[in-house]
């Protein structure tokens, strides 16, 4: 049997155990503690290293859940209404999930309870709570809850979401403040990147008005440059589509002249009513119009249907004040994208803006140059007119004053023809003036404004004015070169009635339906001579046969001549 001394011994090492146990125990609590305090340093840096946007926030995110052990972690931004979420970022659900859960949450039940109440927010069982209503269809269960706000200089950006800390535990004290501390950081790190990527848009701006300016004073068209101006907005802005859409005459619409991106087909040439759509709106107003959801905006008129799969949009007038708004340029985004900022509508207005008044600068200097060749067109033919003609006119007198003193009949009939060929000259240089008086790119220079100008001209020669019948596209189907050819032979035509034909009354149909331009000259005259001159009906076959028409004459009821002049539109 043992004594005492040998009972006692066992309960100092007994004891010693324990104390050993409690040790280890906080030893291996204080590396722990050591461990977080390092992951959290670190996760403060990369976070802090990111000067991307939305990669620092992927990073924010990734980092909140390691930190607190977290299976499921997300980081909700707050829109610009201050009452629901714009962009939501996750992570622990991969896309597939994603898409089978369906849009990202606006900031309702639990994630709305944050946004009212930018606190820390910690549960056992989030469907306990009672602004909790569940979950959607397909949507892992969680239960355990972690939220915090993201501030940025007194502001609340967002928050942060934690759910499920594995191995079943609850979020305790210490992950509110190891989160707590990340949310700092994470303010610091959102505030860089958000300065960097504003002064990166503001650079990526201030060269696409560069751009547009250099290629409007390049003389490049109209065309050209909106279409300029919806590529560098749409790629600028990450926009999946983007449209320009001007004024339709005066009709009180808009018409969609350039569209590029996703169903830019459905979108390019729509005639859009002021007030059943965005760029109506934008228009009417001088202010940019946002849509948080263009599919389902009032505002906008369904029919035709043309944005699938979008979602964000914004439509912004280029140019306002005193010269007007030019048109719109209008920006959507896909699904699920984020709304556009006020900053970025700023931008956005301030880059249509500059670009409106490079247009209006390349408009004024390209009437200057206008108004240059003008003058020197009118100096021409005012030296054509004053000096040329008036010479031509002196000689061709002469020689039929000369004419009457010659005996000899081959002679005579020589300085005969020589009178007619200067008078000739004298209607071909009178054409050629016309010409250069008339004025080309301007409302004024289309085919049905020159032809009744050419009338006008000639009702004081012709001692009575003639009717005037005009029909079809006249300024929009028949090209330049054939409107030159119409007017010519017209102003010829009158010419002869009033030289020759001692005619009380003419009439001229002018038409065009697509195929071929038809002109037709009736008159009430003496008609055609037997073996008269006949050089200047010759010249208007030739400028017919040239464009492949052709050139008819006739006897109207009652005597005259009728002239038919009609050549083909097509393949031209």
């Amino acid at each position: 049997m043992a004594g005492p001394e040998e009972a006692r011994v066992p309960l100092p090492q007994l004891r010693l155990d324990e104390l050993l146990e409690e040790l280890q125990a906080r030893l291996d609590a204080a590396r722990g503690t050591r461990d977080r305090v390092h992951s959290l340093l670190e996760a403060v840096l990369s976070v802090g290293r990111e000067l991307d946007l939305e990669q620092a926030l992927r990073g924010i995110v990734e980092a909140a859940a390691v930190l607190v052990d977290a299976e499921y972690a997300a980081l909700g931004v707050i829109g610009p209404d201050g009452r629901s979420l714009s962009a939501f970022h996750t992570v622990g659900i991969d896309e597939e999930q994603i898409t089978r859960i369906g849009p990202f949450p606006e900031g309702h039940g639990i994630l709305g309870e944050l946004i009212r109440h930018p606190e820390p927010l910690r549960l056992a069982k989030i469907s306990e709570h009672p602004a909790s209503y569940g979950f959607p269809a397909h949507h892992p269960p969680m239960n355990t809850f972690l939220g915090v706000p993201i501030r940025v200089r007194e502001q609340i950006f967002g928050n942060l979401y934690l759910t499920e800390k594995r191995g079943g535990a609850q979020f305790d004290e210490e992950d509110v403040s190891v989160t707590l501390t990340l949310a700092v950081a994470a303010g610091v790190a959102i505030d860089n990147a958000r300065l960097y990527e504003e002064s990166r848009l503001r650079e990526r701006w201030l060269r696409a008005n560069a751009e547009v300016t250099h290629r409007l004073m390049s003389g490049a068209g109209r065309g050209e440059v909106l279409g300029l101006i919806a590529e560098r907005a749409k790629e600028i802005t990450s926009a999946a589509l983007a449209a320009v859409a001007v004024p339709a005459g005066d009709t009180g619409a808009l018409a969609v002249e350039i569209a590029v991106g996703t169903d830019s087909e459905a979108h390019r040439g729509l005639v859009l009513p002021m007030d059943k759509s965005l760029m109506g709106l934008a228009f009417s107003s001088a202010a940019p119009v946002t849509s948080a959801d263009v599919r389902q905006d009032e505002r906008i008129s369904p029919e035709p249907p043309r944005f699938s799969g979008l979602g964000p949009a914004v439509a912004v007038p280029i140019g306002t004040g005193e010269s007007g708004a030019r048109g719109v340029v209008l920006l959507a985004r896909r699904t699920c994208r984020p709304v556009f900022t006020p900053t970025e509508t700023e931008t956005l207005q301030a880059f249509a803006a500059q670009a409106a008044i490079a247009m209006e600068l390349a408009e004024r200097r390209q009437d200057a140059q206008e108004v240059a060749v003008l003058k020197d067109r009118d100096r021409i033919a005012r030296d054509l007119h004053d000096l040329a003609i008036q010479r031509l006119f002196a000689t061709g007198m002469t020689l039929q004053s000369a004419g009457r003193f010659i005996e000899h009949g081959e002679a005579a009939e020589r300085v005969a023809r020589a009178v007619d060929d200067l008078d000739e000259t004298i209607k071909i240089i009178r054409s050629t003036i016309f010409g250069l008086r008339t004025r080309d790119g301007t409302a004024e220079a289309g085919l049905r404004a020159r032809a009744t100008r050419v009338v006008g001209e000639a009702a004081p020669v012709l001692g009575f004015a003639p009717g005037v019948r005009m029909e079809g596209l006249l300024d929009t189907d028949v090209p330049k070169d054939i409107a030159d050819q119409v007017v010519a032979v017209l102003a010829e035509a009158l010419t002869n009635i009033a030289r020759h034909a001692r005619a009380s009354r003419a009439e001229v149909v002018l038409t065009a339906d697509g195929q071929s331009v038809r002109l037709s000259i009736t008159d009430n005259g003496v008609g055609i001579a037997p073996g008269g001159r006949r050089s200047g009906l010759r010249n208007m076959s030739e400028r017919a046969e040239h464009l492949g028409g052709e050139l008819e004459l006739g006897i109207p009821e009652g005597g005259g001549t009728a002239l038919v002049w009609r050549v083909p539109l097509a393949g031209l």
